[in-house]
C-alpha cells in the first residue's frame, strides 16, 4: 500500500538533513585539522596568532576552596559580635538577607564541632559556638596583635606608592578586608599611630595622609625575593640561557610562571628576555615623573600592581578593588589588557561572585605560600570542621577526614 505523500516528503526532508550535517561536519573538522597544521608549522614551538587565555585551574579552585571557610568565619564573627555570644536563628535574615540565611542555616547543620544550637522550652533556639571553638576563638586576640605591625607597615606603603601620598578612606575601606585590617581600624588603628597617619578633608572627601616618608620602606616584595635569591656576578658567565618557562636571574626581573598549554617560541623568550632585563623606575617614585607611553613606564606599571598584591594577606583582590585605584596609581586606562598581557605575572579567574586578580608567584598550587598570622588562626579554627588543610611547610595535605 502507498504511503502517503506528506510522509514521503518528511522522510526525504529527514535524510536531505543528515546528509547535510554530516558534510559540515566534515568540513568543520577539516578546517580545524587546517588550523592545527598551520599552527603547529613553525619551529622551536608555537605561538598562536588569535590570542588566547589560558586557564589555571589550580586557582580556580583556589576560590572554591575559600566558599566554606568565608562561611564558617563570617557566622562565627556574627556570634562573637553579639553580647552573649548568641544569636537567635530567627535573627540571621536580619544580618545577612533570606537568601544567604539558608547558607548559614546550613552550616549550622552541617559542622557541629563549631556552632552549638540551644534553646527548647519555649526559648526561641540560638546558635553559639562550642566550648571547643570558643578556645579557639580565643587565639585571635594574640594573632591580631602580631598582626598590628604588618598592618601599619602596609599601609603606609600603601600610602607611598600614591601620587600624592594620600588615598580616600572610603576606598582603604574598600580592600581592608583583603589587606587584613581590622573592622575599627579608623577608630582604633589610624590614631594609635599619628606619627604615620592623618585624617583630612580634601575636595569634601576624607583621605588617609601619610606624615611621613620612610626610605627603608620603599623596598618591595620582588626587590626582597631577589635579594634572597640573587646570585652575585660571574665572569665567566657572561651570556644567560634563555629558559623555555621565562624565569631570567637578575635585579630587574619578574618571576613568571606561564600557564599550561601556552608554548612560547624562541623569538618570544628573546623579547621577554629583553623585557625582564629593561631597568625601570620603583613603584616608590612619583608615577607623575613619567612618560605612561615609555616602555620602562610601561614595566613600572607591573611593579605597582605586583606590589598592591602583595600587600594583600592572600595576595588576591577583586578587579572592582584594583580598579578602584586608577587615579591614586595613574593606573593604565585599559587595566585588564595589561594584566592579561602579563599572564605569566598575573591570572584573572570568573569564578566566584566577582572576578579576582592572583598574583601567581604567591601560589603553590592551589595553597598560598606565605600565610600571615590572622590566616594561620582562621585555617586553625576552620580545620575543626575536619576540612582538608595545606601545608606550607612540607605541602603535604594534613586531615584524616574531608567534609564536602
Amino acid at each position: 500500500m502507498p504511503k502517503p505523500l506528506q510522509y514521503r516528503r518528511c522522510l526525504v526532508s529527514s535524510c536531505l538533513n543528515h546528509f547535510l550535517k554530516k558534510i559540515v561536519f566534515r568540513e568543520s573538522e577539516n578546517l580545524t585539522l587546517f588550523r592545527v597544521q598551520v599552527r603547529h608549522k613553525s619551529g622551536g614551538g608555537f605561538r598562536p596568532k588569535k590570542k588566547v587565555y589560558h586557564r589555571v585551574h589550580e586557582l580556580d579552585k583556589a576560590i572554591d576552596l575559600k566558599k566554606k571557610p568565608s562561611l564558617i568565619l563570617q557566622l562565627k564573627s556574627m556570634i562573637q559580635s553579639q553580647k552573649h555570644g548568641t544569636i537567635l536563628l530567627r535573627d540571621l535574615e536580619k544580618h545577612v538577607g533570606f537568601v544567604h540565611k539558608w547558607n548559614l542555616m546550613a552550616a549550622i547543620e552541617k559542622y557541629p564541632s563549631i556552632f552549638h544550637v540551644g534553646g527548647g522550652n519555649r526559648e526561641p533556639p540560638c546558635v553559639m559556638l562550642t566550648e571547643k571553638a570558643q578556645k579557639i576563638a580565643a587565639e585571635e586576640r594574640e594573632a591580631t596583635e602580631s598582626m598590628e605591625p604588618i598592618l601599619v607597615n602596609n599601609l603606609r606603603k600603601l600610602l607611598m606608592m600614591s601620587v600624592d601620598c594620600r588615598v580616600p578612606l572610603e576606598k582603604v575601606e574598600f580592600i581592608q578586608s583583603a589587606m587584613g585590617l581590622p573592622h575599627d581600624f579608623k577608630s582604633n588603628l589610624i590614631p594609635k599611630y599619628p606619627d604615620f597617619f592623618s585624617l583630612k578633608v580634601v575636595n569634601g572627601k576624607v583621605h588617609l595622609v601619610l606624615e611621613n616618608w620612610d626610605s627603608s620602606l620603599a623596598i618591595t616584595a620582588r626587590e626582597e625575593r631577589l635579594s634572597r635569591v640573587l646570585e652575585p656576578p660571574s665572569e665567566s658567565r657572561n651570556k644567560v640561557r634563555i629558559t623555555k618557562d621565562g624565569n631570567f636571574l637578575g635585579p630587574n626581573a619578574f618571576k613568571v610562571s606561564f600557564p599550561p598549554g601556552f608554548r612560547p617560541n624562541a623569538s618570544y623568550l628573546e623579547e621577554f628576555q629583553k623585557w625582564q632585563k629593561m631597568e625601570f623606575p620603583s613603584p616608590y617614585l612619583n608615577a607623575r615623573r613619567f612618560d605612561s607611553a615609555d616602555p620602562k613606564a610601561r614595566k613600572r606599571v607591573v611593579a605597582v600592581l605586583h606590589e598592591l598584591l602583595s600587600l594583600t594577606m592572600e595576595k588576591r583582590v577583586t578587579c572592582s578593588q584594583l580598579d578602584a585605584f586608577h587615579s591614586e596609581y595613574l593606573l593604565p586606562s585599559r587595566l585588564i589588557l595589561c594584566l592579561i598581557k602579563h599572564q605569566g605575572i598575573f591570572y584573572i579567574t570568573n569564578k566566584g561572585a566577582r572576578g579576582t586578580v592572583f598574583l601567581k608567584e604567591g601560589y603553590d598550587g592551589s595553597g598560598l605560600i606565605e600565610k600571615c598570622p590572622l590566616l594561620l588562626f582562621q585555617e586553625r579554627f576552620v580545620s575543626l570542621c575536619g576540612r582538608r588543610e595545606v601545608s606550607v611547610c612540607n605541602d603535604q595535605l594534613q586531615s584524616s577526614s574531608v567534609i564536602s
